[in-house]
């Protein structure tokens, strides 16, 4: 369970200053680094789209950021992305998925199954990591897609790379 720390590093390679998240289980322990790293400004937001918002002003002022946030989040954002398409700043997505994988509750299931269709219709180029070992290229691709294309990019991260969640968690 270790494949966050492939994120992390990339984040530090790609010069990432600015992480936005709503707090979710399966970025707990990437959001606990970032939050701990004195040259990454993590905040955490109330709702996901705020992190589009945000991170565009993070951009205008010369600082790279990245957005986490769960599947669930995706269709929080869906008319917020069109600000990214417009103002043409790049904008890079990390999404841990639910509805797939062992899911316990059915209320997770449409956007599960859904979130890459609606990235995908929002314009992000989304890539998905099913296992460990891909975790690492697949967030330098990410990164890479928004930052030198100066684009919108997302990565899912497949719920199997989680630990099997219960409502007590």
């Amino acid at each position: 369970m270790d494949w966050w720390k492939q994120i992390f590093a990339a984040f530090k390679k790609a010069d990432i200053g600015q992480v936005a998240y709503v707090p979710d289980a399966g970025h707990a322990a990437l959001i606990d680094a970032c939050i701990a790293d004195q040259d990454i400004h993590a905040i955490a937001l109330t709702t996901e789209e705020e992190g589009v918002a945000l991170l565009a002003g993070a951009w205008l002022g010369g600082v790279r950021g990245a957005l986490l946030m769960q599947s669930s989040g995706v269709g929080n954002c869906i008319n917020m992305f069109s600000l990214s398409s417009t103002c043409r700043f790049p904008l890079p997505v990390f999404v841990t998925m639910r509805g797939q994988w062992q899911e316990f509750n059915p209320w997770q299931h449409a956007m599960g199954e859904s979130a890459q269709r609606h990235l995908e219709t929002a314009g992000l180029q989304t890539r998905t990591a099913a296992e460990a070992s891909e975790v690492g290229p697949l967030t330098t691709a990410t990164l890479d897609k928004a930052f030198a294309d100066g684009g919108m990019a997302a990565l899912l991260l497949h719920q199997s790379l989680m630990p099997a969640k219960t409502f007590d968690q």
